[in-house]
């Protein structure tokens, strides 16, 4: 199966499927000497573990990496890098009802045309638990990132459902389920859970990535923008509907005199352009927002065919999330670090020698 390979100087090809003995990554393009163990890695793959509280799937999932390759006495060799984490709490009799049918909403009539076959398992290879790799990939770029420029990446929940989630305080973040940043809204969200669950129906969200300290430079015109590169990597996690830099769709309503970011000597006056401007970062915090769909997998009755063209009826059972966003902010960080690293070392190889008269102005507030 092609496209299964992110990057062009850091790439990273995952392997494996939902219900599959392993999942797994292999890294290639990272610098050497990188120190670099399983616990630089293991703290991101903890975020995004499936079972960690009432609100996202039961499924216990240790998730614990084993690095195969690319290390050698603490550190990165140069050489490609192997990640495999273990399956070991699937349970693939949940998915024999759904064998000859395709449910709504998933990739399971896509990859039946595609392919010819498919593997019904909890998705296979459309199932969001590979993101699991790409988060344990991420954690070696976030770690020679913070390392060779300072670059800080971090998200939150900025909306679940209907119910929209203030920045107020980053520290709340990793203190609740939802990456909530305003600790006063968490019963509400936990509420409004409940009720769908009892449902038996489920809900999208909101995610808002930032990527703090960046410098200016990064970005390839005009087909390899920052931006655009950014927007690929993000449509690429499941579920994802749509994706703004800065203002996004709300730059629709804003006059020219509004969104445009003014200079001054002591920096830019806003940040409507999220940090990029012609697809090359100012300087400025880099603001990416995500849309993520409501979770497909539910228990109410949907209208569906089976492989003969039937009608029939597929009610999703099993260990699901009814709001995929609330674990997608660890994985919207690590395809945010993925671009990040590969543009990274993409500038460091073309114009890593670059000097000009000015320094660059400090970046703004967003």
């Amino acid at each position: 199966m092609s496209g299964n390979t992110f990057g062009h100087l850091f790439t990273v090809t995952t392997f494996g499927e939902s219900h599959g003995p392993a999942i797994g990554c292999v890294i290639d393009g990272c610098p050497p000497g990188l120190e670099l163990d399983t616990n630089d890695i293991q703290p991101d793959l903890d975020r995004r573990r499936p079972g960690t509280s009432r609100h996202v799937t039961q499924r216990q999932e240790a998730d614990q990496v084993e690095i195969l390759s690319g290390v050698y006495q603490g550190r990165t060799t140069g050489t490609p890098i192997g990640l495999l984490i273990r399956n070991e709490d699937a349970r693939s009799k949940d998915y024999s009802a759904i064998e000859r049918t395709f449910r709504p909403g998933h990739a399971d009539y896509t990859y039946w045309h595609k392919y010819g076959v498919r593997d019904p398992r909890g998705g296979g290879r459309s199932s969001a638990r590979l993101t699991a790799p790409t988060v344990a990939a991420a954690a070696v770029a976030r770690k020679w990132l913070k390392q060779a420029y300072g670059v800080q990446v971090r998200g939150r929940m900025s909306q679940l459902g209907p119910l929209p989630v203030p920045l107020t305080d980053w520290s709340q973040v990793p203190l609740n389920a939802f990456f909530a940043a305003d600790a006063s809204v968490v019963p509400q969200l936990e509420a409004h859970m409940d009720e769908l669950r009892r449902a038996g129906d489920s809900c999208g969200a909101r995610i808002e990535v930032v990527a703090d300290h960046m410098p200016a430079g990064w970005g390839e015109p005009l087909f390899d923008r920052l931006d655009a590169d950014i927007a690929h990597a993000m449509m690429g996690i499941n579920a994802v509907k749509g994706v703004e830099i800065g203002a996004g769709f709300a730059s629709v309503a804003q006059r020219g005199s509004e969104h445009g970011d003014e200079l001054t000597p002591a920096g830019f006056a806003s940040n409507h352009a999220g940090g990029v401007l012609g697809g090359i970062s100012t300087g400025q915090p880099l603001v990416v927002s995500i849309a993520i769909k409501p979770t497909s997998s539910i228990r109410l009755m949907r209208r569906s065919v089976d492989i003969d063209g039937a009608a029939t009826e597929v009610q999703t059972l099993g260990r699901h999330d009814p709001c995929v966003g609330i674990r997608a902010t660890p994985v919207a960080e690590a395809m945010l670090l993925l671009v990040l690293m590969d543009h990274a070392l993409r500038h460091r190889a073309q114009c890593g020698d670059v000097r000009v008269a000015a320094p660059p102005i400090p970046g703004s507030a967003t």
